[in-house]
Order: C-alpha cells, then structure tokens, then sequence
C-alpha cells in the first residue's frame, strides 16, 4: 500500500509519515499542490491524505480534479485540515471525501481512519473486478488481461466479456446480450452481437472458446474452454 500525504507543514507530514510507515504503509510526502496533483496523477496511491489550505493548487482544486479525471477519481482521499468548522467538513464530505480529520489530532486515530478507509476502498475494488483462470478484468479503468499481458478491447467488446464472465455457466439470451450492449434489443441487432462475439474471440486467441454458442438461445462463458461450440 502506498500512502501520498500532501501537506505544506514539513514537521506534521514527517509526523503522519512516522505513524503510517509503523503499520507497514509506504509513504510518499509532497508540500505544495501543484506537486501533489502531479504525484496523484503519476503514482496513482492508494490513498491521499490531503491538507486543504495549500500553496499553488488548494486541497479543494486538488480533490476536484480527481474527480473529474477518469483515471484518479477512484483514490480514496482522507482531508486533513486544520479548517474545522462544521461547514468545512460538510463541504469536504459532500463532495466525496472519504473522511475528514480536523488539526490538532491524535496519531493512533489518524492510523485507525486510515485503515477503515483503505478496508472499505479495497472491498470496493474486489467488487469491480472480475477474475476467471488468466483472464481479469477492471470495471474500474475497463483494463482487461489475460495472462498478464493487456487486451486491447473496446468498451462494448469489454462488457460483453465482464456480463459473460459474471454468469459463468448460464446461457444468456441473444435479446438480453442486445440490451446490455446497445440498450435495447431487435432483430436488427442480431448481426451486430455476433460480430462483437466473434472479435472477442479473435482477441482472446488459444482462450476464445471461453465463450461458447448455445445455438438458437445465446452465448455464456466457461472457465474451462471446450473445442467446439455445443
């Protein structure tokens, strides 16, 4: 687990890096915005502790930022401030923060909100990742793997693969497949599912039979390739 803690005050973000690093955490510490945001974007942690009143790029900028980047949005963030108002902690929690720890705190707090929220962002995580044999996929950022080595897929090739893959076993409707690729379901989509299928198959090569034909129903997915399609 890596930890970026931005905080302008060099003795509190060496004091929160001393703490954290006793729980086995890794700690990156950054003291202005403008770097921190750049360390966000580079390092993609796994959490941000982030002060708000920060020189360059305030912690508000920041986290807004990160919410409106695809790649970063998903970081737990927990502010810590010295800006305690009620009004303060409202903002920073309406808006998504995982939590809000006020200045002056207690270290053994600080290390016990830190834990909750990386236990509550990991069980997320497991949630919004699909894992089958060497094939995984991230619901999250849309990355698929397949024995280590990326897939290149598009958005429609991977959420037919993720809905298939999440019903190991079960046949899935032709109509129903229409209706999580397009929407809607008719006749005219028919060709366009197959298509779809059959790319998908290109791309997962000696593991293509993963996904297998109920001939006249649909298609699912087997965690045990066959040869043939039944």
């Amino acid at each position: 687990m890596q930890i970026l803690v931005i905080e302008d005050d060099v003795d509190i973000a060496e004091l929160v890096a001393f703490n954290l690093e006793r729980q086995g955490w890794k700690t990156v510490l950054v003291h202005h915005g403008g770097e921190g945001w750049e360390q966000i974007q580079h390092l993609h942690p796994d959490l941000v502790i982030l002060d708000v009143m920060l020189p360059v790029m305030d912690g508000m900028q920041i986290f807004r930022a990160m919410k409106e980047n695809e790649m970063t949005r998903g970081i737990p963030v927990i502010f810590l401030t010295a800006r305690g108002a009620l009004e303060d902690r409202l903002e920073g929690l309406s808006l998504g923060a995982d939590d809000y720890v006020t200045k002056p705190f207690s270290p053994k707090e600080l290390v016990l909100r830190v834990r909750n929220v990386l236990t509550r962002a990991n069980a997320g995580a497991a949630q919004l990742v699909v894992r089958s044999g060497a094939l995984v996929l991230d619901k999250n950022t849309l990355a698929a793997k397949l024995a280590g080595t990326s897939l290149d897929l598009t958005t429609a090739e991977f959420k037919l693969l993720a809905y298939l893959m999440e019903r190991p076993g079960k046949v899935q409707d032709r109509y129903e497949l229409q209706k999580v690729l397009f929407g809607y379901a008719d006749t005219t989509q028919s060709r366009a599912l197959d298509t779809h299928v059959k790319r998908l198959r290109q791309k997962l090569g000696e593991h293509a039979a993963c996904i297998v034909t109920e001939r006249g129903s649909g298609y699912y997915f087997t965690p045990e390739p066959t040869n043939t399609d039944r």
